[in-house]
């Protein structure tokens, strides 16, 4: 077992206790832990144009703005605040990254780049994780939904590297990722499905065994493209990783760009499959 993987085994065993048990508290508790990673992930993405040259690169006004953005979507779903939602919250972001821009670019050519980046920071991470907190709110096995979100996705790409690392010879998208390829997507949908059939089997009695097949196969797709979107994002300003917070994953958005696509495809799945009341 070579060294990066070692490290990799390890954060993972030091910080799952400590999600499961925030989802099994669920209300307040887990959504500040999805707002909290969608802060993080925000972080990352409007520091990634000094992620090469300068990791330390200071925030701009807009930046704050949409950090604090991504935070807060997840948390109106538990928290009601009087007059505040998702589109007043959108909009602020919009009015103080333009404002930003306007005021504290010098180069202009850089000014729509730096919008684009304060208001991507908060709907991409902050929109997409608040799937998570609909997911737990379900009528029922609410923590085992969330629990299914995390096998299909994490299995998934478990299954991909370990497939990928012996038998992968046929590249899926060598522009984007060089190491991903179509024997690693194979082995990664075959371990998601086995994932998906043991949560049913024991833990959601009421999905079917087809419907739990279908949510694998879906994760297995938008896993896959959660991950090389973000690789398009970290090629484009030329870094390797998103972050260094978690040692031997690289940043928070690292661990779970292909959660953000997957989550909102478990959700709507729980909702037409099973939650029709």
């Amino acid at each position: 077992m070579n060294r990066d993987l070692v490290v990799r085994v390890g954060t993972a065993l030091v910080l799952l206790p400590l999600v499961i048990w925030l989802i099994w508290l669920g209300d307040i508790w887990f959504a500040l832990l999805v707002g909290g990673a969608a802060a993080l992930c925000s972080l990352e993405l409007n520091q990634l144009p000094f992620a090469a040259a300068a990791p330390d690169g200071g925030l701009s006004g807009g930046a704050i703005v949409s950090i604090g953005a991504a935070f807060a979507l997840p948390l109106l779903d538990v928290i009601q605040v009087p007059f505040l939602s998702f589109k007043v919250v959108l909009a602020v972001v919009v009015v103080a990254a333009f404002t930003d821009a306007l005021f504290f670019e010098r180069d202009v050519a850089r000014a729509p780049l730096r919008v684009s980046l304060a208001v991507l920071g908060a709907v991409y991470p902050g929109l997409m994780m608040s799937a998570l907190i609909r997911i737990r709110q379900l009528p029922r096995h609410a923590e085992w939904w969330i629990i299914l979100t995390l096998v299909v996705t994490w299995w998934n790409d478990t299954g991909g590297y370990f497939a990928g690392r012996a038998f992968g010879k046929h590249k899926l998208f060598e522009r984007i990722s060089p190491k991903k390829t179509w024997e690693g997507a194979v082995g990664g949908l075959f371990l998601a499905t086995v994932g998906a059939l043991l949560v049913k089997h024991f833990w959601i009695p009421e999905l079917p065994y087809w419907a739990a097949a279908l949510i694998a196969l879906g994760a297995s797709v938008l896993g896959p493209l959660g991950d090389l979107s973000e690789s398009m994002l970290k090629r484009a300003f030329g870094a390797k990783d998103s972050g260094r917070l978690l040692p031997g994953h690289g940043g928070m958005l690292d661990r779970i760009d292909a959660l953000l696509f997957t989550a909102p495809f478990v959700l709507l799945c729980a909702r037409l499959l099973v939650d029709r009341g």
